[in-house]
């Protein structure tokens, strides 16, 4: 009897030595995996952290992401503040916005506008003084030869299609609207080679009023931004405008475009000399070092002329240089 209850006694020893081991295993095991888990989260959130100033941005910038990770969580109500400030701060870097295309009244802005697809701005103000110094009037273009145009217009590229729709657009408007311009978005994409992009550029730097122009940098940059997925321009359109007041849509439009044009470029944005880094989920696409993304600064950030002859005095006194005209080299 006394042999039996030592054995007892001596295996249920042995049992609760065998479950304190295994607690204590797994206990070690929890506070492991806590630790690396704790690790992990503080690499992802130092990784992912912009810089709080651009100035700042450029100095510990963090390492360039192969794609940029969308704002985790961020609600509509977010969105809209971040996307307005981003056209604050735009505001305060580009006070001097304004189209960069050459015009002193409707007809010169929307034929200009037309002969801007698939070319630089630049390149239409090299080419229009010539064509409005021959044609100054609708009546004057609509009677037009169209092999005369076509080698006033050649330099711009596709200048056979490009003649066909101003001289076009022209006759359309002496025909339909006594030689005026109309400032309507529906009598205006009515007009040979006018879509919604044309007709809003007339309409908010012709007639004041409000209207976003989605071109190429527009595209690129709001969905950088991620202020939306759309690829349709008429979509992109719904969307950001959703998120400003009307008023704010022609100076939204310059403010993006210009900085396009000037540092968030589609190949090498120059991240490192952007000043709302620290709003742009994209930010790291680019050249983060300072000194190497001001080389790729453009126009006047880079110390080069604008795409205008004759700018706005508000350009010229920021600093802004004309552009040469045709043939200056």
């Amino acid at each position: 009897m006394a042999g039996g209850k030592a054995v007892a006694k001596k295996a249920t020893a042995k049992k609760v030595t065998a479950a304190k081991v295994t607690a204590k295993k797994a206990a070690t095991k929890k506070t492991t995996g806590n630790q690396t888990a704790v690790k992990k989260t503080a690499a992802v959130k130092k990784a992912t952290v912009a810089p709080k100033k651009a100035s700042a941005a450029v100095q510990g910038a963090p390492a360039a992401k192969a794609v940029a990770a969308p704002p985790k969580g961020e609600s509509q109500t977010a969105l809209v503040r971040r996307a307005r400030r981003i056209n604050r701060e735009l505001a305060e870097v580009y006070p001097y916005a304004h189209p960069e295309l050459d015009f002193e009244n409707p007809f010169q802005l929307v034929v200009a506008t037309v002969l801007s697809a698939q070319t630089t701005d630049l390149r239409v103000n090299q080419t229009t003084p010539a064509l409005f110094a021959k044609y100054p009037t609708p009546e004057d273009l609509a009677a037009a030869n169209p092999e005369e145009v076509e080698e006033i217009l050649r330099p711009t590229g596709f200048f056979r299609a490009k003649t066909k729709s101003v001289i076009g657009l022209s006759k359309a408007l002496v025909e339909q609207f006594g030689g005026e311009v109309p400032g309507r978005l529906e009598d205006l994409v009515k007009l040979p080679g006018v879509g919604r992009k044309t007709a809003f550029v007339v309409l908010g730097n012709a007639f004041g009023r409000p209207g976003i122009t989605v071109d190429t940098h527009f595209q690129r940059l709001v969905r950088r931004w991620q202020w939306t997925a759309e690829t349709d321009p008429d979509k992109i359109e719904a969307a950001v405008g959703a998120l400003f007041p009307k008023s704010d849509w022609t100076d939204l439009s310059h403010h993006v475009i210009w900085h396009g044009r000037r540092i968030c470029h589609a190949r090498k944005p120059a991240c490192g000399a952007c000043p709302i880094a620290p709003l742009c989920p994209a930010y790291g696409e680019g050249e983060t070092d300072p000194e190497k993304a001001r080389k790729l600064l453009k126009y006047e950030k880079g110390g080069f002329p604008g795409q205008r002859l004759n700018p706005p005095q508000s350009y010229l006194d920021a600093g802004g240089r004309a552009a040469p005209p045709l043939g200056a080299g």
